[in-house]
């Protein structure tokens, strides 16, 4: 009884829910064209009776071989084309810069009640005058800021979207004490990128010892200086291990040390002890302060921290959609284990703002890692090491399962799985100079009926990964057919001890359950398009409530709201993060509005790759929730973060989710 069509689905949404008046305005229609038709014909009637027009000629060329007309008959042979389906990235979608919406910006000196020591100086391009920035400013979009109301104080003064609710006489900010004294020394969002961490990474000022120490370790063990020659003396199965590993336990002088130095007699002196080069005296080493062996003696593997996180509810990293507020709503849902959204190594190395902002973790995410790309073992084992110096993290990932073409050609992502020299070289490289765990992320392979992650999971245990992540499809599938948890349970059999994470098709508690019984140490809910998290944050209270939710369109709306605040509070309440905000919220809808409630379907539970036809809501609301048009979702957008600048444009990520 839901059930509708295209054209009733679209009426009723432009109509405001108003279905009575659809209904009035289709009768007046259909009334029209009756009495349309009526005249039409009594007119032929009285037209036939008074003359009766000649028969068309044909011409002979005209006429085909059967004698029919060529132009009937092509009208005839046509026939209707099948849409075909969009899929892939909007590649070059529009950039909306704080230009773009906002033509006249003042001074950060100005907002933070400093103007008499400007930043930039008489070379300063901002505004310095509030009353002729307040001319300009757009109208305030509410009556309450959620910074004030949170922390006592907002950050963003007069240029905040709701500033009317803390400006005082003279357009001053006010401060709420009692509620600011709460937030005092307390660190809400960590893993910041400092002026100064930023400036030794662009002057390439920062040490990477570990990483170097490495590195030479691994060109040395080449025999010829890292140019990939073969090495005089050896087999084919010794020159093929010499030439892409370098076994981590060689960093140390350890006992361990010892040990594997015996088992492997064979292996070049420069594995088994890379730390100091042939001819090279101790004496020469120039030191300074009192001389300690955290440099020389690296953790073992037993002395590492440990990641238990068997059974818990892991929240995959989501490109894009994963940002920290998104996080927060799952975390609240009763997710147990975060990640950040994958950062790319070589963007990190070199101090870029916008990809360390992709680390950053919020004070309720407990358990919480990060998720890294990249192709060669010298700047992934850099970058681990920065990381290891400079951040807190519970773990590191190694994404080996990005299908996309711009990683894939470069040799990352699912490349490294092809790549099996370079990827035992960054595994372990990076959990050499790692005091976390280091955990994995494949596919079961790159081609689609030839898999290849059972062969390649016990490689990784011997490397030193804790931990592997499988998605149930291979690249060339992306994220179309079903996951095959068949071959994900024989590849956690081959993978123990080594705890095995199964990822794919899991959009309700029967599915996790499911998945749980093929022996899996755990379930990663991830981003399968259409994707369970994105698709209904609250999966995880129905998994471990074990029930079905039939969550009504008020609730989601208030989801809703609290990302929107969550989103003002982490890229700030003025037009520029309210515009960003509203940016990563039509990310998120475009999943979203996948989600078919469960008092409307038939047959419990939805199914991950299911599309459902046009139906009509419970109320407005819910209809609005369903509808697929980029239009309806600007409509939410605006019901939540006011109108929309004058030149607003939104094309969503994926192809699939901008079709109307």
């Amino acid at each position: 009884r839901f059930l509708t069509s295209k054209e009733q689905f679209h009426n009723y949404l432009r109509a405001g829910g108003q279905l009575d008046e659809v209904e009035e305005q289709k009768k007046e229609v259909e009334v029209k064209q009756e009495e349309l038709e009526k005249k039409q014909e009594e007119k032929e009637e009285i037209s036939n009776c008074c003359s009766r027009p000649p028969t068309k000629r044909v011409r002979s060329e005209d006429l085909g071989q059967d004698g029919e007309n060529e132009k009937d008959a092509g009208i005839e042979a046509e026939e209707p084309v099948e849409r075909k389906r969009a899929r892939g990235q909007n590649k070059s979608r529009p950039c909306m810069k704080p230009t773009h919406y906002e033509q006249i910006r003042l001074c950060p000196s100005v907002i933070q009640g400093c103007a008499d020591k400007c930043y930039f100086g008489p070379q300063c391009r901002f505004l310095h005058d509030v009353g002729e920035y307040l001319a300009a400013k757009p109208a305030d979009l509410g009556l309450s800021c959620v910074l004030f109301e949170t922390f006592g104080k907002c950050s963003y003064g007069v240029t905040c979207r709701f500033a009317q609710a803390h400006l005082g006489d003279g357009y001053q900010n006010i401060v709420n004490a009692d509620v600011a004294k709460q937030w005092e020394g307390k660190l809400l969002v960590r893993n910041n990128l400092s002026k100064e961490l930023q400036h030794q990474l662009r002057k390439r000022k920062f040490s990477f010892k570990k990483a170097d120490e490495y590195l030479r370790a691994l060109a040395k063990s080449r025999g010829d200086g890292g140019k990939g020659g073969k090495a005089t003396g050896c087999s084919a199965e010794e020159q093929e291990v010499s030439n892409c590993t370098t076994h981590q336990e060689g960093l140390g002088d350890g006992p361990e040390c010892l040990v594997l130095a015996e088992q492997e007699g064979s292996k070049p002196q420069a594995l088994q002890s890379p730390g100091l080069t042939d001819g090279e005296d101790t004496s020469s080493i120039k030191t300074v302060g009192p001389v300690t062996d955290e440099d020389r003696i690296k953790l073992r593997s037993c002395e590492k921290r440990k990641l238990e996180i068997q059974g818990k509810l892991y929240l995959a990293p989501l490109t894009t959609c994963g940002n920290l507020p998104f996080r927060r709503i799952c975390k609240r849902f009763g997710a147990d284990v975060t990640c950040g959204e994958m950062a790319v190594c070589t963007n990190l190395l070199q101090g870029q703002s916008s990809e360390w902002a992709l680390l950053k973790r919020h004070h309720t995410e407990d358990i919480f890692g990060v998720q890294l790309e990249g192709a060669f073992p010298d700047t992934m084992t850099k970058c681990a090491e920065l990381l290891n110096q400079t951040i807190e993290v519970d773990f590191v990932d190694i994404n080996v399962g990005c299908p996309i073409d711009l990683v894939y050609k470069k040799g990352g992502g699912c490349a490294l799985m092809t790549r099996s020299n370079k990827f035992e070289q960054i595994v372990r490289g990076m959990n050499s100079v790692l005091d976390v765990p280091l955990t994995v992320k494949i596919r079961t392979g790159v081609q689609e009926k030839i898999n290849v992650a059972h062969k390649i999971i016990p490689k990784i245990r011997e490397w030193g990964a804790s931990m592997v992540t499988l998605h149930g499809r291979s690249r060339e599938q992306r994220y179309t057919r079903g996951a095959d948890w068949d071959y994900i349970a024989k590849c956690a059999r081959i993978a123990s001890p080594m705890p095995l994470f199964g990822n794919g098709d899991i959009l309700s508690y029967e599915d996790a359950n499911r998945a749980m019984q093929t022996g899996v140490s755990g379930v990663m809910i991830a981003r399968q398009v259409p994707a369970g998290a994105l698709i209904k944050p609250w999966l995880f209270t129905e998994i471990k409530e074990q029930r079905h939710w039939d969550i009504s369109s008020s609730e989601r709306f208030d989801i809703l709201k609290d990302f929107t605040n969550y989103g003002l509070e982490h890229w700030g309440s003025d037009t520029q993060g309210v515009e960003k905000t509203r940016k990563f919220l039509l990310e998120w809808l475009s999943f979203l509005c996948r989600y078919i409630p469960v008092g409307l379907l038939e047959h419990l539970p939805q199914k991950i790759n299911e599309r459902p036809p046009y139906y009509m809501g419970r109320d407005y609301l819910e209809t609005l929730m369903a509808s697929q048009n980029v239009d309806d979702w600007i409509k939410i957008s605006e019901m939540l973060l006011g109108p929309v600048p004058t030149n607003f444009s939104f094309l969503p990520k994926h192809k699939a989710n901008s079709y109307k």
